[in-house]
């Protein structure tokens, strides 16, 4: 069984350009990143139909975006825009849903705790440097092999 909880994670702007953007193993990047792109379609309808229905109070976790063969894609949106995606192997059956809600709230504090670091530009992409302990913050939060980031 595969100990990673998910394959990619994803932070995207409010403009839907990536910030953020790491999967393992990195041979299927590409492949990534087209599926993260892919699911902004589908973030942006759950976005637009939610906001209808509930106004103002909404929930930021948007479920599973859709699934395919290999994976399934998941979806958080934070009250700026700005959203998460995170790709899960479709062959860890055990993930339950209250688990992925909880890695994108861990997600949300990580980025949160990025935003409010005085030496990041808001707007940047968001690089991960792994730590002597071990991985980045946010690698480590959602059980990804640390990744050296350039």
């Amino acid at each position: 069984m595969n100990t990673n909880m998910a394959v990619c994670i994803a932070v995207i702007a409010k403009e839907n350009y990536p910030l953020y953007i790491r999967s393992v193993p990195t041979q299927n990047e590409l492949k990534f990143h087209y599926t993260v792109h892919t699911s902004l379609d589908v973030v942006e309808e759950k976005i637009s139909a939610v906001g209808k229905a509930l106004g103002d109070q909404r929930e930021l976790y948007l479920g599973l975006l859709y699934p395919t063969e290999d994976y399934k894609v998941y979806g958080y949106v934070t009250n700026s825009k700005v959203k998460f995606v995170i790709v899960v192997d479709s062959s860890n059956t055990s993930l339950r849903d209250n688990e992925i809600r909880s890695m994108f709230r861990k997600l949300h504090n990580s980025f949160t705790d990025v935003m409010c670091n005085p030496f990041h530009n808001p707007g940047d992409t968001i690089q991960s440097k792994p730590s002597a302990a071990g991985g980045s913050a946010v690698h480590s939060t959602l059980r990804l092999t640390p990744l050296m980031v350039a």
